[in-house]
């Protein structure tokens, strides 16, 4: 399965925020906090591949752990990649399997999300508004699905069609990813 996904700058969040509830109802509120893991030299990373443990916590203090592998990019235009998830019942007994396999903690930080989930164009879809404390700004994701890499041109045209009825333009789109992103900023002088 490749995760067809477009994620946008939002430049008008309160307005972004309204057309999403009214076109598909009030957003689930989760936190996710992210765990990124890397050999010792990097290799998942330089190779453009990801392994993370994500832990999400619901508005009613429900958990979920989730572990995740993403292999790298096949579409460089939206950063799309295959992507294969897992429920896992215990979030230490993840961890400790993914160090003892030898990788380590990359990066870890937390995602604030409300997200809407909403049939378009007889896909499944998944429309996520993130703010990232230790980044400025809020970000729009819209995800479906695409069973294959000829299947991707479609599933992206139908995340390209929520994302213009929801207002966002094409130039508002990014590529960068969170994880690139914080890294950066961590990297930056604090701010006066």
């Amino acid at each position: 399965m490749i995760e067809a996904e477009l994620k946008a700058v939002v430049r008008e969040p309160d307005a972004v925020l309204r057309r999403l509830e009214d076109a598909y109802g009030p957003g689930r509120a989760e936190v996710y906090r992210d765990t990124y893991y890397d050999t010792a030299g990097g290799r998942l990373s330089a190779t453009d591949r990801e392994l993370r443990i994500r832990e999400v916590t619901g508005a009613d203090g429900g958990r979920t752990v989730l572990l995740t592998y993403k292999d790298a990019r096949v579409d460089e235009a939206s950063g799309s990649k295959p992507e294969h998830e897992t429920r896992v019942a215990d979030a230490e007994a993840a961890h400790a399997i993914v160090r003892g396999l030898g990788h380590r903690p990359a990066l870890a930080f937390e995602k604030r999300c409300r997200n809407y989930a909403f049939a378009h164009e007889g896909r499944r879809m998944l429309a996520t508004l993130v703010r990232v404390p230790e980044l400025d700004g809020v970000f729009l994701e819209v995800e479906t699905a695409a069973a294959d890499e000829r299947e991707l041109p479609a599933a992206l045209a139908a995340v390209r069609a929520v994302l213009a009825g929801l207002g966002v333009p094409e130039g508002d789109l990014t590529v960068e990813p969170y994880t690139a992103a914080v890294a950066a900023a961590r990297l930056r002088p604090p701010r006066p």
